[in-house]
């Protein structure tokens, strides 16, 4: 949470950067509000001993909402300017110094994290994801408002709001999430939507994955850009089209198949490929297998 919040001053600062590298064509609407939610969750959802965060940002405008991690939008940005590996390298060297000097973990807060990012409303009544694993980058069309919510009576205040409680299944999990109905905006972190009010928190049962808001602006000139595969400051990739069962079976297996890929590339067996000491990954949508 520390760790978040010192980032959350820096974010608007140098959020632009890859806006600069767009067409007007790659502007897909105005941002009017943008919203900041932490993001944790259970990176080995069997051992529950490695819990990781994230800070994701929500722009939403008049037709068009973005949901992406800030870390990783900044790491890209920075990645996309022609100083951009200078500076990252100084940033590390920074992080390791502090760390040596305070005896704690090094923390490197510039590296990219969540790598999924949510089009909502793109094209109109669809919603486009991006993501990514192994150097490889796809796109694919998802539902607009997926889950189907059952309101309840439980109430709690959320940054000075009233917030009600709502519940869905939705692909696998038992989502719990908790709406602002003052703030009439059917959105939330993710592809988390169709609630008659902002979603200011949600989790699934069994606290795998957690999102709360912790700041709302309102902003102006604040444009919502489809974010390009940055490959460095003067290259810039495609994704590749898919669709959402494909590449998640194909991120499942690439995880869980992580040792044999490092051993085959760096051409010894330097990681254990047994099957018992692999960590356990599950992700938020579990229909895929």
């Amino acid at each position: 949470m520390k760790l978040l919040q010192c980032f959350l001053m820096s974010a608007i600062v140098g959020i632009f950067a890859l806006s600069k590298h767009t067409h007007a064509q790659d502007v897909l609407d105005m941002a009017l509000h943008r919203f900041y939610f932490e993001h944790k969750w259970q990176f080995d959802t069997l051992t529950y001993q490695d819990t990781r965060d994230d800070l994701i940002i929500l722009q939403v405008g008049q037709n068009v909402s973005k949901s992406f991690s800030y870390f990783t939008f900044r790491s890209d940005s920075l990645r996309a300017t022609p100083d951009g590996d200078r500076v990252l390298t100084e940033m590390i060297n920074i992080a390791v110094r502090e760390a040596m000097a305070t005896g704690e973990r090094v923390e490197f807060p510039i590296f990219r994290r969540s790598t999924t990012t949510v089009y909502k409303n793109y094209p109109i009544g669809h919603v486009t994801v991006t993501d990514g694993f192994g150097g490889n980058h796809f796109q694919y069309s998802d539902y607009l408002h997926p889950q189907q919510w059952i309101l309840t009576d439980s109430t709690k205040t959320i940054l000075g709001y009233t917030c009600q409680m709502a519940v869905s299944v939705f692909r696998g999990r038992r989502w719990i999430a908790w709406f602002a109905p003052d703030i009439p905006i059917s959105d939330g972190p993710w592809k988390l939507s169709g609630l008659p009010g902002l979603i200011m928190e949600a989790y699934d049962e069994k606290k795998h994955f957690h999102y709360k808001l912790v700041s709302i602006i309102n902003v102006e000139n604040d444009p919502i850009i489809f974010s390009p595969v940055v490959l460095s400051s003067t290259s810039f990739g495609r994704y590749e089209n898919t669709s959402r069962i494909p590449f998640l079976r194909g991120l499942f297996e690439h995880l869980h198949n992580m040792p044999a890929i490092m051993n085959e590339q760096l051409g010894i067996d330097t990681f254990d490929e047994n099957p018992k000491h692999r960590r356990h990954h599950c992700f938020k949508e579990r229909d895929f297998r």
